[in-house]
């Protein structure tokens, strides 16, 4: 087992399926060492997590939604690359966050998916990011996250 493998375990962490795509495109798409991973959609017990922050959703609920975000993004990079221990940084999260229009914590929203990278990959999982508002996502998802890694 390496260690991004060990990790997950003893975070009692169990990886989602990679989900496949919703539409016409691909999940992951390597470049050179530059994996771009399509956005993910928050699900959590095989339930996606819809609705608006600061209307019918909190600030808790869509951290919880960017978390699992951030643990199918994982399950995506393992899907492409065979082994997590290939991954050298994750480089960027792009958080697109629906919610009101008086609604300004997206940054905090951001923080469910931005924690659980550095939990799991540690000083690597360190990274760049936006987080913005958006009215509304796909299939009324409360986020969608998607990402850029290098590995080797």
């Amino acid at each position: 087992m390496n260690e991004v493998e060990a990790r997950l375990s003893e975070l009692g962490i169990i990886l989602p399926k990679a989900a496949a795509p919703v539409a016409s495109y691909v999940p992951t798409v390597e470049s050179g060492n530059i994996l771009f991973i399509s956005g993910q959609l928050p699900f959590i017990d095989g339930e996606l997590e819809t609705g608006k922050c600061g209307e019918d959703r909190d600030l808790s609920d869509a951290q919880a939604a960017a978390r699992a975000c951030g643990l199918m993004l994982v399950a995506q990079m393992k899907a492409a690359l065979g082994n997590l221990s290939r991954i050298k940084r994750i480089v960027k999260l792009g958080v697109f966050v629906a919610s009101s229009s008086d609604f300004t914590d997206q940054p905090k929203v951001a923080n469910g998916a931005s924690d659980i990278m550095v939990e799991i990959f540690g000083d690597i999982g360190k990274h760049t990011r936006s987080a913005v508002s958006v009215p509304v996502l796909p299939l009324n998802a409360l986020v969608e996250i998607d990402a850029i890694i290098s590995f080797e």
